[in-house]
């Protein structure tokens, strides 16, 4: 049997223990599998570790009826980072509360509100809170009867949908009016009316503002800002300065309260503030997830929090910044639930849209074509990221003028479209022929085609753009523009400011400096478009006004790196001028800034893996084996819960076979079990006759290493089951901890190969053409990708 574990019994606020009334946690027998939460479904998913006071979630206050001294911080710290939609934290943090009161309702219902996004899981939160509505206020159960009507009701319509709305509404107003101090009740009906407003038909954002407002007059710091925000988040983004001013002093320590800021400065195209607050908002996560050791896309928004810090810091021009971010987006853990690629929008497809962006927009092309041959932009299957990267890495080689292996890359997509043209019609053809013989008439024939054309519309188009671009480069390098021009247009996708230079060359001057002036006017204050209009206007002689837009683009030039290719040219047009070397005007400061944080407090720009504790534990035979002991090789450490575990059983039985192809990787495999070292020998039993295993299994019947490493329930205590990825250096690169074990070994070890190894990429095999004799060294990987090794380009007018 596995070693028995306690039954945590929350009765009145107290903690006990009851191995004689109680089966074992991690005893199937039970009925509850090793690792699942005691009380149910819904607590098996969220956060299964002890929560801590943070202080810095926001001053809130909302009484409730608890019989534990602490259990009111716990919870207004729930309901603050409910406010900044830090729904994981939120959710700890209720669950201490329920920790330390198990039969506090309002915790079951603050869960409940923490998973808005997991409708199943929140209705039985909610279910939990209603069963402990007896000892509640009046004002409680009020909250806890409005959520629980609002999951209760029927949505099937549209009538229906809004009557629910309306009577959640009708619920928090009651709330208002009975209870007229309750400053939470107003924020969440003004949220609440902000994010329905559609099913309620309400015309009057300033109706909304007036509820909020009046929260702020009682509670100046009330992170009700961050709705405000959202409010407002439109044209009229002017009205929530204020709260863009005081969203991130709100609640400091909720990465997204900063991050909203930067959306009312982005609107008003006050980039440099813009970038300030997505930067704090950068620097705020990454210190509670190095922090912590959490799984970065754990939390929802944190993708979407730093891509958009890319673009303002593309806007200010801090090339560098927004590259190196990029990257570290892309060099980020990734996992089948939280960081997919190429699917899923989190930081891994984020941080390579960005990353060709960057390098694009700034001209950095052989640092892109670096970028080609490594996991950064290394080739991936999906066939819309093969194309895009085929695609940039030939603009990278023809706009740096080495159009061999531009043209490399343009043969390469040439024989991929018609691959796939040759699928297609192959598609085709069985579809005609089989409506034919069906006997269908003319139009469903017709039908059936177009229905064979479709899998292969979307593939043709983008590599049919892809081409039009390589090709265009191929006219312009045969002194032919205005062809070079039509195609470059058809391509699509390319920027204005390099097509009013191809303008230029065509000799459509007027209509080059149209194109810049029209870009100008429509993104006030970046400075890119500025840029290239100045060096337009000075290669077409107008240099009073190319001096003028210079003078524009230096009141926002503080923090442009001047020494990136479009700001290099403007050198020696800035000198003839009468300007400095570095015209640039000193950097600004962000808006009122002596109420703000120095940045480097918040924490540090780029995510960094976290330390991994060491730990000593004994084998089957009493030898210890150390974290220490692996200290100049990668090791994959998995936490199981036992022989008796079945799935752990399968667990090791997934990896055990896999332990050469992680040695040949240069990885090493050791598992930590919940035995004590003399059931140990069961788990070796298990796997062979004679009692070996492939890697180490090592004893922490103590829980040392799993609480060491928060492979532990704190709230139940009871052990989990994780898989870790520790690094030569000691620091923890992946991580999967949960109720059941991480059985995709394979992911495991790719991931980990990618992890470890940035720059041991998979080359991607060209698909073959049918019915053509293709050269034997036609598709070879180091033909189609060759390394940077380029000519100087010819100068162009404008540059690259």
């Amino acid at each position: 049997m596995v070693r028995w574990l306690p039954f945590l019994i929350c009765f009145a606020g107290q903690l006990a223990w009851s191995a004689e009334e109680a089966p074992s946690a991690t005893n199937p027998e039970n009925g509850i599998k090793p690792g699942h939460s005691l009380h149910g479904e819904a607590f098996d998913e969220g956060p299964r570790r002890a929560a801590y006071l943070m202080g810095t979630t926001g001053n809130v206050s909302f009484p409730i009826t608890s019989k534990h001294p602490q259990a009111q911080a716990f919870f207004n710290q729930g309901i603050g980072q409910l406010h900044g939609f830090w729904y994981f934290e939120a959710e700890r943090s209720f669950r201490q509360v329920c920790l330390l009161d198990h039969d506090c309702a309002m915790a079951y219902w603050g869960m409940a509100l923490a998973n808005v996004n997991n409708d199943k899981r929140a209705k039985l939160f909610i279910a939990d809170a209603v069963k402990r509505t007896g000892s509640v206020t009046e004002r409680e159960k009020m909250y806890i009867d409005a959520l629980d009507a609002w999951y209760k009701a029927e949505t099937g319509d549209e009538k229906k949908r809004k009557s629910r709305a309306q009577n959640y509404v009708t619920a928090l107003e009651n709330i208002v009016h009975k209870f007229p101090d309750d400053v939470e009740a107003r924020a969440m009906l003004g949220l609440f009316l902000w994010q329905n407003r559609s099913d309620l038909s309400i015309a009057s954002y300033f109706a909304i503002d007036a509820l909020m407002n009046n929260t702020l007059a009682i509670n100046p710091l009330h992170p009700v800002h961050h709705y405000r925000v959202h409010l407002w988040d439109n044209d009229k983004a002017s009205q929530a300065v204020n709260s863009a001013e005081n969203c991130g002093r709100s609640a400091p320590g909720i990465a997204h309260m900063w991050h909203m800021s930067g959306h009312t400065y982005s609107d008003l195209k006050q980039y440099f503030d813009a970038a300030w607050h997505q930067e704090a908002s950068a620097r705020t996560d990454h210190a509670y997830m190095m922090r912590d050791v959490i799984f970065p896309d754990a939390i929802h928004n944190f993708a979407h929090n730093n891509e958009w810090l890319v673009r303002d810091l593309q806007n200010v021009g801090r090339a560098k910044d927004a590259i190196a971010l990029s990257r570290n987006a892309i060099e980020l853990p990734r996992h089948p639930k939280y960081n997919t690629f190429p699917a899923g929008g989190k930081s891994a497809h984020y941080g390579r849209l960005r990353l060709y962006e960057s390098y694009t927009q700034f001209e950095m092309w052989d640092a892109l074509i670096a970028d080609a041959q490594t996991q950064y932009l290394g080739p991936v299957e999906d066939h819309t990221e093969l194309v895009k990267r085929l695609r940039l890495l030939g603009r990278a080689y023809f706009r740096k003028g080495d159009v061999e292996h531009g043209q490399a890359q343009l043969a390469a997509l040439e024989r991929r479209l018609k691959r796939v043209n040759q699928d297609r019609t192959e598609a085709v053809d069985v579809a005609v022929a089989k409506a034919r013989f069906e006997g269908k008439d003319a139009k469903a024939v017709e039908a059936a085609e177009n229905q064979a054309k479709q899998p292969t519309n979307e593939k043709i188009r983008l590599l049919e753009r892809a081409v039009d671009e390589l090709q265009g480069y191929v006219l312009l390098h045969n002194g032919k523009p205005a062809e070079a021009l039509d195609r470059l247009k058809k391509a699509a996708g390319l920027s204005d400011e390099y097509l009013a230079e191809i303008e230029f060359q065509a000799g459509k001057k007027d209509e080059a400096l149209k194109t810049l002036q029209k870009l100008v006017d429509n993104n006030k204050n970046e400075v890119l478009p500025l840029t290239a209009l100045t060096l337009m206007q000075w290669h077409q002689g107008k240099k009073d006004e190319a001096k003028q837009t210079l003078e524009k683009l230096r009141d926002i030039s503080g923090a442009i790196d001047i020494d990136v290719a479009p700001f290099i040219r403007l050198t020696p047009i800035a000198a003839e001028l009468g300007f400095t070397a570095d015209w640039r005007k000193a950097r600004p400061v962000a808006k009122n800034a002596a109420d703000l944080p120095p940045l480097a407090v918040l924490g540090p720009l780029h995510w960094s893996p976290s330390p991994a504790k060491d730990w000593a534990l004994p084998d089957v035979t009493g030898k210890l084996h150390t974290l220490a002991q692996h200290r100049g090789r990668p090791v994959v450490v998995v936490f199981y819960l036992g022989h008796g575990c079945l799935h752990c059983a399968e667990q090791l039985q997934a990896f055990a076979p896999k332990t050469a192809e992680f040695e040949q990787a240069g990885i090493s495999l050791v598992a930590i079990s919940t035995d004590n070292p003399t059931d140990l020998k069961k788990s070796h039993e298990s796997y062979q006759k004679d009692g070996t295993f492939p890697f180490p299994l090592v004893s922490d019947d103590a829980f040392v290493a799993f609480k060491q490493y928060h492979v532990f329930d704190d709230f139940e205590n009871v052990p989990l089951h994780a898989t870790f990825l520790i690094d030569e250096l000691g620091r923890i690169r992946w991580h999967d901890i949960g109720a059941e074990p991480f059985m995709d070994v394979n992911f495991v070890l790719k991931e980990s190969k990618r992890l470890l190894f940035p720059n041991q990429i998979q080359e991607v095999p060209e698909p073959p053409i049918l019915n053509e004799d293709v050269p034997a060294d036609a598709l070879d990987p180091r033909n189609v990708f060759p390394a940077p090794s380029v000519p100087t380009p010819k100068p162009s007018v404008m540059g690259g």
